[in-house]
């Protein structure tokens, strides 16, 4: 038998590193693993919705059928960078050498469900539906595969759906695999997409039914797992950090504390309000250079520059309106919105003003 790490010894113990473990304990670790990225893969806004989620695995397209006899085909699919951070969360789930890979974590639950036939038969069935949802080995098991034409060059290319999910997770996404890119690029960024969403969204349905199963059965003491791994925080709500504590500042240079449960050298000064904050400023007022406009932003024209633009017919040529990020032809109120942007970055840049002293009225202070 094979497990998911260590060397088997006699007597039902596995040693590693740290020594004896039981078989038990160490598919109790291949689960508890499981349960926390499965349960940061269900805190996923693309899981919120779980009939939208299971819509996604199914490949469904809409066909119209014009009256000049054109037929037009339509999908639509979520956001990139939301697919894109879906498979990010799911990564690890997919990888045969990561601690929380589907494969071992229903391994482990078969272990544990051995004597229960229900159980048993419920692991067997999912992993056959992983297997061919996830791992295809056929292109007719991907689903589709795609076969493009080059007219110039006379060069013909097909591809499943599993490759070009692959291609995009792989080559675009979470690394910049050559091989997968060499063997997708053919095809367009967006059939690579297509055929990862519906592998993602696949994914996520059948991790998130393994995590329930999990949790059913520990709730029914068949498993044991510990508590935290159910209850610790897998993923954020909020990204605002907002705490009472205590702030003590010091020049650069100066020793730090030895640890945490120990006092700050007398060098460090508690922040109050009458804390003299001059240590901390520098040529650059702690700020980037440059760092309100980037360098691919489009210029923001004053009025006086907009209309100095003007041609001699009294419009505006189109490389011109480009620049200033304008599209052709010129929507209907377009200078009145670059003069309002243009007025509303002078009021933000301002002009370059002294620091204020610091005195007991102030409460707030940023660090910028």
């Amino acid at each position: 038998m094979l497990f998911p790490s260590g060397l088997v010894a006699s007597g039902g113990e596995t040693v590693g590193s740290s020594g004896p473990r039981s078989v038990d304990a160490q598919y109790q670790e291949c689960l508890e693993a499981y349960v926390v990225r499965a349960r940061r893969v269900e805190e996923h806004s693309l899981a919120a919705d779980w009939d939208a989620l299971v819509a996604l695995t199914d490949i469904q397209m809409r066909v119209v059928q014009l009256d000049n006899g054109e037929t037009r085909i339509r999908q639509e699919f979520p956001a990139e960078e939301v697919v894109e951070s879906a498979a990010a969360r799911l990564r690890p789930i997919l990888l045969e050498g990561d601690a929380c890979f589907y494969q071992k974590a229903l391994k482990a639950l078969g272990y544990f469900c051995r004597a229960l036939p229900q159980d048993t038969e419920w692991v067997r069935a999912a992993r056959a539906e992983w297997r061919s949802r996830v791992e295809p080995a056929t292109a007719e098991e991907a689903g589709y595969w795609v076969v493009i034409n080059n007219t110039a060059t006379g060069e013909n290319h097909d591809l499943d759906r599993h490759k070009l999910a692959m291609a995009w997770i792989y080559g675009d996404v979470v690394h910049h695999d050559t091989e997968r890119r060499a063997e997708g690029d053919a095809f367009g960024l967006f059939e690579r997409f297509r055929g990862a969403v519906t592998l993602v969204a696949w994914a996520m349905v059948g991790t998130i039914e393994l995590l329930n199963y999990i949790r059913a059965l520990h709730e029914d003491g068949i498993l044991r797992l510990r508590r935290e791994v159910f209850e610790e925080r897998v993923a954020l709500k909020s990204t605002t950090l907002d705490y009472r504590g205590e702030v003590f500042f010091a020049p650069v240079g100066t020793e730090p504390p030895a640890n945490a449960s120990t006092s700050p050298p007398k060098e460090w000064v508690r922040l109050g309000k009458e804390a003299d904050l001059s240590c901390f400023r520098n040529e650059f007022g702690g700020q980037l250079m440059h760092a309100v406009r980037s360098p691919h932003m489009p210029e923001l024209p004053s009025p006086e520059e907009i209309e100095a633009a003007r041609t001699p017919a009294g419009g505006w040529r189109r490389v011109q309106l480009a620049a200033w990020g304008v599209p052709w032809p010129p929507p209907k109120g377009w200078k009145d919105e670059l003069i309002e942007r243009w007025r509303a970055a002078q009021q933000q840049e301002g002009p370059p003003t002294s620091r204020p002293a610091l005195g007991p009225v102030q409460h707030t202070l940023d660090f910028g």
